[in-house]
């Protein structure tokens, strides 16, 4: 593979809409929000920025690279996902 080249990200074999709200919907969230599917392609294709700073008392997400851009998106300590965006949030099967 040439140097120009990204490496590509494992694809999912599968992909459900949660119903109701939990820690990994919460995860879920906060990557899609930041335009990545979730932390495996983040990992894989952000490269040098593949970091992902946790807020210390609770794990959730703090800081992501957004998509595209190369700016950041930061996240409160708290629950972010409202209810009304449980349904479209996407939980992936590899």
């Amino acid at each position: 593979m040439s140097s120009g080249l990204k490496a590509m990200a494992a694809q999912p074999i599968k992909m459900v809409r949660p119903k109701h709200w939990d820690e990994t919907v919460e995860e879920a969230y906060r990557f899609q929000k930041a335009g990545w599917r979730d932390a495996i392609e983040y990992q894989t294709l952000s490269g040098n920025n593949a970091s992902i700073d946790r807020w210390p008392h609770n794990g959730y997400i703090k800081k992501l690279c957004r998509k595209g851009d190369g700016f950041f998106y930061y996240y409160n300590k708290e629950r972010e996902c409202p209810d009304n965006d449980i349904h479209r949030t996407k939980l992936y099967e590899y």
